[in-house]
């Protein structure tokens, strides 16, 4: 069996893409490949019109079995192909696109899942919501990117204390530290003073050490579903006169001044905290990225929604135990014996990619408060409930194997391939126009 992959971004051009939308596809298809390997041969193509079909006309010529799978989100894979495509794409909204605008049909996600006549997802939210739309019995599997066995891995020979005792870091780009840095620079214009931070000079070496109860999320700041402003602000309040509380904001984006100025105003604007809050943005080798890991204590996400979440996942397959809400496809992983569960409200929203702005579907909206809570009551167990702590960091690891391990990856998608890819069904569907 042929199996040939493509993703709009890859090793060639991940730097400049770095947090643009749909940047995140190519490190699954990277967590898939070796999994795919094992089912059949993989191809990766750069320019899939020129290889897809000439591919797959080549296995049938000697009737060998051929898919394309297009880590992609529908509206941005293809349906012209001969060659059986499956898009493989994350989701994280109450419904999945049903309209059409600016002249592309495959805005309306109905046209392109009934033209794959399947398609791969992450997490059983994003089943449901398609097979809504598409009936129930839609071929569709959720299948996160198996990240369990490579973290878990690392996990194994990893500090699991709650209570950190310097760990030191080094980075290879940018380190902002809540209790080194001016933010008076970052103030209303009125009450500004001093000069604010240069983001425009090269890389420099720094070096970071972290000890207490250290909190740590990593995520893309331009990312409207990260809600980050909430993460720091029920942090600082929380936090307030708490000195060895730490928040580690470690940041993914090519292009980042714009969002460390926006975040260090709202450094400023919480003020005066005893907590501490640092922002990473830079390259950190696997061995910093490892002692990264363990000198969390918790891995925090207070997003609108996820479609899976990988560094959520990372952090748990190394035995973290988490602060996030219990929706979308966390609620897969998730539950209230590996994390501190922070409650969430319904919000009208539009689809991300909609130019027209319509307000068509739901996202989940974090309650402050109860995050807040979340880190009162976490921070309470690491420092006096070791036994806990350890059961969730157990917890944590057993439910990130269950999810998204090789061996369950595995076997997901060759029963998928077995039962699915055959001919497939015509599937109709008249697609509406706003």
């Amino acid at each position: 069996m042929l199996i040939i992959i493509h993703s709009e971004t890859n090793k060639s051009n991940i730097q400049q893409n770095l947090g643009r939308p749909e940047y995140s596809y190519y490190f699954v298809l990277k967590e898939f490949r070796p999994v795919l390997e094992r089912i059949g041969q993989v191809i990766e193509v750069s320019h899939p019109d020129e290889l897809v079909d000439r591919l797959y006309f080549d296995c049938q010529s000697r009737g060998e079995a051929c898919v394309y799978l297009s880590f992609s989100p529908p509206h941005r894979t293809p349906t012209h192909y001969a060659c059986p495509t499956i898009p493989v794409f994350a989701w994280e909204f109450s419904t999945i696109p049903t309209e059409s605008w600016q002249g592309e049909p495959r805005h309306d996600w109905r046209v392109v899942l009934a033209a794959s006549g399947r398609a791969i997802t992450h997490s059983t939210f994003t089943v449901n919501a398609v097979r809504a739309v598409m009936g129930e019995d839609y071929p569709i599997c959720a299948i996160p990117a198996p990240v369990w066995d490579r973290f878990a891995a690392r996990g194994e020979h990893l500090s699991k204390s709650p209570v950190v005792e310097a760990v030191q870091l080094n980075l290879r780009g940018l380190l902002i530290d809540s209790r080194t840095t001016d933010l008076r620079a970052y103030g209303p214009a009125e009450l500004r003073e001093g000069i604010p931070l240069s983001f425009s000079g090269p890389p420099q070496d720094c070096t970071l050490q972290l000890d207490g109860v250290v909190y740590t999320s990593v995520f893309n700041p331009y990312d409207g579903r990260k809600n980050w402003q909430d993460m720091i602000s029920a942090f600082c309040t929380t936090f307030r006169d708490t000195a060895d509380a730490t928040l580690v904001l470690k940041l993914t984006h090519h292009d980042i001044a714009n969002a460390l100025n926006d975040m260090l105003h709202h450094l400023y604007k919480n003020q005066a905290y005893q907590c501490r809050i640092v922002l990473i943005h830079g390259y950190l080798a696997d061995p910093d990225y490892e002692r990264l890991v363990e000198a969390t204590s918790y891995v925090v996400n207070s997003s609108y929604g996820e479609g899976q979440c990988l560094p959520l996942m990372e952090f748990m397959s190394c035995g973290k135990p988490a602060i996030a809400p219990l929706n979308t496809a966390m609620a897969d992983y998730i539950d209230s014996d590996c994390a501190f569960i922070v409650d969430f409200t319904e919000e009208l929203t539009a689809w991300p990619h909609d130019p027209r702005a319509a307000y068509r579907t739901l996202r989940y909206m974090t309650d402050w408060d109860s995050l807040c809570a979340a880190y009162r009551a976490s921070y309470a167990v690491a420092k006096n409930d070791v036994e806990r702590y350890a059961a969730m960091s157990a917890r944590a690891v057993r439910n990130l194997e269950r999810f998204c391990s090789q061996a369950s990856t595995e076997q997901r998608l060759r029963a998928f391939f077995e039962q699915h890819l055959e001919p497939a069904k015509t599937l109709t569907v008249q697609a509406s126009t706003a």
